[in-house]
């Protein structure tokens, strides 16, 4: 069955949360979805029958998938519903409503009031969210009245009414939910500091309310008034199990675009996020190849051109990771703390989504440019002179000290090059000894193709650290291939690179492609020495017995095994079973061994 488009994009999806959005062959959105695993959701998609003719009718029509990667389930949640509002698809049904999400408000008002609300009105309020649900906005509210005490009546409290003795105090204040400030017994200061704890609160901010809280307490508990430090403690142990933030929305960010850039050797990922009052509504990234070895600067001022005039944006001001001219009339930032921060980040996560889904797709469809991508980041990681298109590596195997062999496996372009591996039994050195190990197999390895004049490899690795190294290079420096031959050692612990005559090692990023090739080849190379290793040890001590008794060898003993497939049944074979394999005389010897043993 041929692989299609669609079906390279279903497979390289990451699996993480987000937000999804399908396209017709007109590039027109069919629908916006959700999800905590984006590559599961999307493939339920595909791979059955739906019950509803719509679903159905919609896959049909699907020709292209795009899609925006976020922190979480709620902000993917939230992200949905914006991207709804804005696109309108025409598979969508659910969020299509003027419905929107409730906010939290702290009023423009002297004594401010804090409560929920679904419509955002611009007359100086404060705003605070969206929230995914009207729960997650109760929650909260609960905690703040649980904490401060705030007046929920909506009277006009300016001071000349309250002088004027218009308001009298309502059960709230009985009940001690308020203070009264309707009757001036609340000063407008102490009630302005109960805010500013709340905004704290509502941004994550819970370090200076904590602290006040501990000094009410411990002011309290000095003052003998224990049950009223009990209820201040038990604010705090509720502050504390207290979280809520979402780095998709900020009412504080708005008529923004966000811009971001990722980079290998051929080519760069742009990420655009563009944001209207405080909340995603586009994400998009674009692939810019590389010509003369532009910088990440030049290629984000090039893309940030591009994308503006693509999506016809004005916005006045733009977030970066770093400096660019972005042109007279346009703000540029570069934020270093805080939510500007967190978007920016957002921003180079989908880049750097975007990029490792191209790789994918490349394995794919392009196998070649794969590669020689690969070849050259490992070049410039590695700090090579060539591509390493032609890698060994060694390793030693003698566990407990018996059977002492080596392993060298062979990677071409990246990949493992089975036939030819090769295996190694350790002839010169006496007892275990990793380093002589080492030196015996890299002389006799290049030796041998220098003989055969065959090619030899771009890079050499060996399984250890300085010592390992150290006998590697001596091998080479024997055959005259030092300097002509790159190699280094990778010691296990920490992933540490070492190279000759350097004596602090390199550490490269964990993540990084050189680095995943680098531990596959010392891992195929551990693996491949490991079996060739117990395959020796199980023969050797399988042939022993036999080998021990007088006039029997090992050839001997390999057709008997051959033959009866154990020791036991080489026992309990007759004279005569043993004369059809091995000839009279070597059979009477086994046969008498055994037998012998047994009567005595």
């Amino acid at each position: 069955m041929e692989t299609t488009d669609l079906d390279i994009q279903v497979k390289t999806l990451p699996e993480s949360p987000g937000v999804y959005q399908y396209y017709d062959k007109d590039d027109r959105i069919l629908y916006v979805g959700k999800a905590k695993n984006l590559k599961k959701r999307v493939a339920s998609y595909f791979n059955k029958q739906h019950d509803s003719h719509r679903t159905n009718v919609m896959v049909k029509k699907i020709k292209n998938i795009k899609h925006i990667v976020v922190d979480s389930e709620m902000d993917a949640l939230l992200l949905e519903n914006n991207l709804i509002k804005k696109h309108q698809p025409r598979f969508n049904i659910m969020l299509r409503d003027d419905k929107t999400y409730p906010w939290l408000c702290i009023k423009n008002e002297r004594f401010p009031r804090v409560f929920l609300t679904r419509q955002v009105v611009k007359d100086g309020s404060e705003y605070y969210g969206p929230y995914p649900s009207v729960r997650t906005v109760k929650t909260l509210m609960g905690l703040i009245k649980g904490l401060y005490q705030l007046r929920t009546c909506n009277y006009d409290l300016s001071q000349s009414k309250i002088d004027q003795g218009k308001y009298k105090v309502c059960l709230e204040y009985h009940l001690g939910n308020c203070k009264g400030p309707c009757e001036d017994y609340q000063d407008e200061e102490e009630y302005l500091k109960q805010i500013e704890a709340i905004r704290n609160i509502v941004k994550g901010n819970l370090k200076d309310s904590l602290k006040d809280f501990k000094d009410q307490m411990h002011a309290l508990a000095e003052e003998m008034r224990f049950e009223e430090a009990e209820k201040v403690k038990r604010k705090i142990n509720t502050l504390e199990k207290y979280q809520s933030k979402s780095t998709v929305v900020n009412p504080k960010i708005s008529n923004v675009d966000v811009f971001s850039i990722v980079s290998d050797e051929g080519y760069g990922y742009v990420n655009f996020l563009q944001l209207s009052h405080g909340a995603i509504i586009r994400s998009h990234t674009i692939e810019m190849k590389k010509k003369l070895d532009e910088t990440d600067e030049q290629l984000l001022e090039l893309g940030i051109t591009e994308i503006r005039q693509r999506f016809d944006s004005m916005s006045p001001e733009i977030y970066v990771p770093f400096e660019v001219e972005a042109g007279e009339h346009v703000k540029v930032s570069v934020p270093k703390l805080g939510d500007k921060k967190a978007i920016v980040d957002l921003s180079t996560r989908n880049a750097k989504y975007f990029r490792m889904e191209r790789f994918k797709q490349m394995k794919i469809v392009d196998p070649d440019r794969h590669t020689n991508r690969l070849m050259a980041q490992m070049k410039e990681d590695l700090r090579l002179n060539e591509e390493p298109r032609h890698i060994e590596c060694f390793d030693n195997s003698n566990i407990q000290g018996s059977n002492p062999v080596a392993a060298c496996v062979v990677f071409k372009n990246g990949k493992p090059s089975k036939k030819d591996y090769r295996k190694f039994n350790i002839k010169t050195v006496e007892g275990p000894d990793d380093f002589a190990s080492m030196e015996e197999v890299v002389y006799r390895r290049y030796r041998r193709l220098l003989e055969e004049d065959e090619p030899l490899p771009q890079l050499v690795i060996v399984d250890g650290g300085k010592g390992q190294l150290s006998s590697g290079v001596t091998a080479l420096e024997r055959l005259g291939l030092r300097g002509k031959i790159p190699i280094i050692g990778i010691a296990k612990r920490l992933e540490e690179l070492f190279y000759p005559g350097d004596q602090y090692p390199l550490y490269l990023d964990k993540k990084t492609e050189t680095l995943k090739i680098i531990q596959q080849l010392r891992n195929e190379a551990h693996r491949f020495g490991i079996t060739f290793h117990r395959n020796k040890r199980s023969k050797n001590a399988i042939g022993t017995e036999l080998e021990e008794i007088t006039g029997i060898g090992e050839k001997t003993s390999i057709e008997l095994l051959q033959h009866f497939r154990s020791i036991t049944k080489v026992k309990e074979a007759t004279f005569k079973e043993l004369e059809d394999v091995i000839g009279t005389s070597k059979a009477g010897l086994i046969y008498n061994h055994y037998h012998t043993q047994n009567e005595n």
